[in-house]
């Protein structure tokens, strides 16, 4: 990775932090232009790896977005993404998040959208990420 692409990285990872950790304000002009048209593909994905949920998060700009899904086809948005992703992941929300920044930057720093998808641990019946996927 070069100097340039290392100071995007480590821009991109501090306003990921500034909008899941630090509740900052996400765009919903992003969330239509970058991740409303990947929706059903990203659902089906969901729904072949039978997964709880998925997530994507984008950076354009300096501006951030989100977008989570559930099984049932439920999408939020934004800073409800945010708040039902820390809702079902409860005290796990910040170690989980600090532990996606670096290959979510890694990602949107080579422009490809960060998709994670999360499963339930059939042990403890609390969901837990699993993987990441690319966008093809």
């Amino acid at each position: 990775m070069n100097k340039n692409n290392n100071v995007m990285k480590k821009k991109i990872q501090t306003l990921l932090r500034k909008a899941l950790l630090q509740d900052a304000k996400m765009e919903y002009e992003l969330f239509e232009y970058e991740l409303k048209e990947h929706i059903n593909y990203w659902y089906k994905g969901l729904k072949a790896d039978q997964e709880e949920l998925v997530f994507a998060v984008t950076e354009n700009s300096g501006y951030v977005a989100m977008v989570l899904i559930t099984k049932d086809k439920i999408i939020y948005v934004n800073e409800d993404a945010r708040e039902k992703l820390a809702q079902l992941w409860q005290d796990s929300y910040k170690k989980n998040i600090e532990r996606l920044l670096p290959m979510m930057a890694d990602n949107l720093v080579n422009n490809i959208i960060s998709v994670n998808g999360v499963k339930i641990s059939s042990g403890t019946q609390k969901p837990f990420f699993l993987e990441q996927k690319l966008l093809p």
